[in-house]
């Protein structure tokens, strides 16, 4: 394992990967500081330019862009009161009211400094998982593959929020989306219409532009005006830097809850920060949080970097995608010709511990540019929408088509775009979409695999009914930990 970990850095210390991780933390950074767009969409816009490229520099294109969206997503949080993403609200609690002290460098210093040891804690919790679970998940077969796809699946009622049902609704959209084409164990077409074009089903990297890009593009050309003419940045950022260092213990705390939470699929970013925020509300001594405590911008920063290290736990060991983002480094996966689950620790683990290392060292050198670019990164962020949505749309239909160079991708971006601005306005969540069209075809394969070599005998397999209680538990436990957020939130406002 050490002797793989050592050739994994060599691979990613090359140059040529080296340049493409660099290149996928500029854009994180850049979506990130965006207010309204986040890692999911971000990820969807990379997807289409990955198809066919080497796992190594596809991965490292990726993981560069995962790893420092919760860092980019900082500066708006904190400068405007907006949350970058969902996983940076908790930080405006006591973010924005320190930079309207003054103070904005400082908070922005021990935001980007916690982010960075999170992140690095996050890939050092992958990388310790690997051993453990590989003597496991390389003893699946076809039915222990298909309740994990169920468990993927099962997901889509947790990423709902407050209405799992909608949730359920969208995961059996995508479900339906996704079984377009020709069938995986029969030999007829579903859904083609005698289209020619549908015969080989939609392509995910369309369909994840479309569903998650289109909306936000509406979205940017409503709402007239920039955020805000404010939000000058002021020295402080080493005193910021020393806050974090003062906090270590609760930086260590926020950041092992946040690979704890990360590693439960379905949670994620829009639980982990406030519950960092509460924890960290409840454990340190003479707080003034909501007011302007620099341990109120720690605890969250440190968890939501975090987390993103625990949620590839599932999503590469096991092959459950836990959100849209993980969702869509799946699907970049397959288009890469890999295959997350078993298969990635028996004949791509140099692959996936180079994952780990580019997670590490991602979040060091994306908090360092993010220090050393807080002045012009700030003015971005004040960019009004309709300005951006030009060059948007262009790099949108450029990446839609160069999918399968067909105009039939034009049209199903279109389609599929409405489509997702129609469940913004009606409420209903996205990721779950995502989550059952990527899917579908393995789900519908194992379980014909299974019912061929074992008929209905495999339903009382001892892992088949273990993952079966699992599915059971964090369902309703995931839905305590949600109101226990909520409670949080409510009572940090």
């Amino acid at each position: 394992m050490l002797e793989s970990a050592v050739s994994a850095l060599h691979i990613v210390l090359d140059p040529s990967r080296m340049l493409f991780m660099v290149l996928g933390i500029g854009l994180g950074i850049v979506v990130g500081l965006l207010p309204g767009l986040g890692g999911t969409v971000g990820m969807s816009l990379l997807l289409p330019f990955i198809f066919g490229m080497d796992p190594y520099i596809g991965m490292a294109l990726l993981i560069g862009m995962v790893a420092v969206v919760h860092t980019g997503d900082t500066f708006p949080s904190v400068l405007l009161g907006i949350p970058g993403s969902s996983g940076s609200q908790a930080t405006i609690m006591d973010g924005y009211p320190l930079a309207k002290k003054g103070q904005a460098a400082r908070a922005m210093g021990a935001a980007l400094f916690c982010s960075m040891i999170g992140g690095v804690i996050g890939g050092i919790a992958l990388y310790a998982a690997i051993p453990f679970a590989t003597p496991l998940i390389t003893s699946f077969s076809s039915p222990e593959l298909f309740m994990l796809t169920m468990l993927g699946l099962s997901m889509a009622g947790l990423l709902a929020g407050n209405s799992p049902a909608k949730g359920a609704m969208s995961g059996l959209l995508g479900l339906l989306i996704g079984s377009v084409g020709s069938a995986p164990a029969i030999t007829e077409y579903r859904y083609t219409f005698d289209f020619l074009y549908l015969s080989n089903g939609l392509s995910l990297p369309v369909v994840a532009l479309a569903i998650f890009a289109f909306p936000i593009l509406i979205t940017m050309l409503t709402d007239k005006g920039s955020v805000s003419d404010t939000g000058k940045l002021q020295g402080g950022v080493l005193e910021g830097v020393k806050d974090g260092l003062r906090n270590k213990f609760l930086i260590f705390r926020s950041a092992v809850l946040g690979s704890l939470i990360g590693f439960i699929p379905g949670l994620g970013g829009s639980v982990v920060d406030w519950l960092a925020y509460g924890a960290g509300k409840k454990t340190v001594k003479n707080n003034n949080f909501g007011e302007g405590d620099i341990r109120g911008v720690i605890a969250p920063e440190s968890a939501n970097n975090a987390k993103e290290g625990g949620s590839l736990i599932p999503t590469l060991l096991f092959g459950i995608p836990g959100s849209g983002t993980t969702a869509i480094l799946l699907g970049g996966l397959i288009l890469m010709g890999l295959e997350a689950g078993p298969r990635m620790l028996t004949n791509d683990l140099p692959v996936t511990l180079s994952i780990v290392w580019t997670l590490v060292i991602a979040n060091i050198v994306g908090a360092l540019m993010c220090m050393v670019l807080i002045r012009p990164i700030a003015k971005i962020s004040l960019i009004p929408g309709e300005k951006l949505v030009p060059f948007l749309v262009i790099l949108l239909l450029i990446g839609a088509y160069q999918s399968n160079f067909a105009w039939g991708d034009i049209v199903t971006f279109l389609v599929i775009g409405l489509l997702g601005y129609v469940m913004t306005i009606l409420d209903w969540p996205r990721p779950p979409l995502l989550i059952g069209f990527v899917l579908a075809i393995s789900a519908e394969r194992y379980y014909w695999i299974s019912i061929e070599r074992y008929g209905w005998e495999w339903i009382s397999n001892p892992i088949v009914i273990a993952l079966a209680v699992l599915i059971v538990v964090l369902l309703t436990g995931g839905s305590v930990m949600k109101r226990i957020s909520g409670r949080i939130q409510k009572e940090g406002v």
